[in-house]
């Protein structure tokens, strides 16, 4: 007997199958988990990752092919255009439209949502922007990124040996 459940856990474990219960009783359920969350589909806001428009925010407006959507950018300077879905990265933002809607459209349903601003606040812009900056440092600024570094670092062992000389005191 004792078996036989090793063998039911263990073929429940490789399909997905969660059991529950308890003794003979036997139950089981699928535990379905969603893998992605982004999905290419109509009003996608994409980041375009490389090519002439690097770094620019568009719209999915229609999907030509498995390979291929046309874009739209009507507040980032991007004109509408096909463009290989291997330069997009999708991101979490979303606008309501129909499948091949005109610019302006596409345009008043970016500014309703406030993609510019989202976008901004989001952790992805702020990382690219201090990528950016990282990169347009000069040697003095990453001496003194350093040397501020060190001091901080300074400061923080002695203020936890002070803790630690307190902490053996009272114990």
């Amino acid at each position: 007997a004792g078996l036989l459940r090793m063998r039911v856990a263990v073929r429940c474990a490789a399909s997905g199958l969660i059991k529950t219960g308890s003794g003979n009783e036997l139950s089981f359920s699928l535990a379905i988990a969603m893998v992605y969350k982004r999905y290419v589909q109509i009003g996608r806001v994409v980041y375009i990752s490389f090519g002439p428009h690097a770094g620019k925010l568009v719209a999915i407006v229609d999907v030509i092919d498995q390979n291929r959507a046309l874009v739209d950018g009507p507040c980032t300077g991007v004109r509408r255009q096909a463009m290989p879905f291997k330069c997009m990265q999708l991101t979490d933002f979303m606008i309501q439209i129909p499948h091949s809607v005109r610019n302006k459209f596409v345009k008043a349903a970016w500014e309703k949502e406030k993609i510019n601003e989202k976008w901004e606040a989001s952790r992805w812009a702020k990382k690219i922007e201090a990528r950016a900056k990282r990169a347009k440092m000069s040697d003095f600024d990453r001496h003194k990124v350093m040397k501020a570094k060190k001091m901080r670092n300074r400061i923080i062992k002695l203020e936890l040996s002070k803790l630690k000389k307190a902490a053996s005191k009272k114990a």
